[in-house]
């Protein structure tokens, strides 16, 4: 007997300067309601984001299953590291804190790779390379690698050592407005930081996630590499949406 299918999800993205949500349709990636954005509660405290995350629950009357994309590197349920996190979020079993606070199935996983396995899903493109790249350029440098169409959780490339520091400390968005660079400052700055990771990893193309997505056309033509580099074509939704659409893996929901 087929099983009866559960088709929305409240996906909610966080990110270290705002938390985005909206109820989505899992078996077709669309969202049902409008995105909504809150700013991240300061200091970003298990208690001050799980007040949140109650709020963007609050906000659409929502009782039922949540997908969660989280900003740091989650392994077995736990949170081992991130580079933007309070350190009491260091070995939180972040699914079971949401869960019991909230009193509804929660499913977490970290921010980029839900991104990323959004634009697998939803992006048809995708399925024509078989190494892809994905980048969320935002507070930090998230990362996902889909290969040959699947998602390859627990990259963590914004933390590669570069320049004398760490990779996102040198092309992350925020790093950007904080140095006030110009978009030919920065497009040189990520150009060289994209060369760097192409050395190591050799993708067949690189997709540039985030907010900064939507700029792109600012600064894409210093992207000169021997791989194609576009923007993410959900844009900033994909956090929203993967973490909807992660959820649905998680509960054998079907997802198209």
């Amino acid at each position: 007997m087929t099983q009866p299918v559960i088709m929305e999800i409240l996906g909610i993205d966080i990110g270290g300067t705002g938390i985005k949500g909206a109820i989505v349709d899992t078996a077709t990636g669309a969202m049902l309601t409008e995105r909504y954005r809150m700013l991240t509660p300061h200091p970003v405290t298990p208690k001050n984001v799980l007040k949140g995350v109650q709020a963007m629950v609050d906000r659409h009357h929502w009782a039922g299953p949540i997908g969660i994309g989280f900003p740091g590197l989650i392994i077995e349920g736990v949170v081992r590291a991130g580079n933007n996190l309070e350190p009491s979020w260091i070995g939180v079993e972040v699914e079971d804190f949401f869960s019991k606070s909230l009193d509804v199935p929660v499913y977490v996983a970290n921010d980029a790779d839900v991104a990323g396995y959004a634009e697998a899903l939803l992006d048809p493109e995708i399925a024509d390379y078989t190494k892809v790249i994905f980048l969320t350029l935002g507070t930090g440098v998230g990362s996902a690698l889909i290969y040959k169409g699947q998602l390859v959780p627990g990259t963590e490339l914004g933390s590669l050592y570069f320049k004398g520091d760490i990779l996102e400390r040198y092309i992350s968005n925020k790093v950007r407005k904080e140095s006030e660079l110009s978009w030919s400052e920065y497009g040189k700055r990520l150009r060289k930081g994209l060369k760097y990771i192409n050395t190591i990893l050799s993708p067949d193309r690189i997709i540039i996630g985030g907010g900064i997505s939507k700029k792109m056309h600012k600064y894409e033509s210093f992207l000169t590499l021997p791989v194609p580099v576009t923007p993410a074509k959900l844009q900033n939704t994909a956090g929203t949406l993967g973490a909807a659409l992660f959820a649905a893996t998680r509960i054998k929901l079907t997802v198209k």
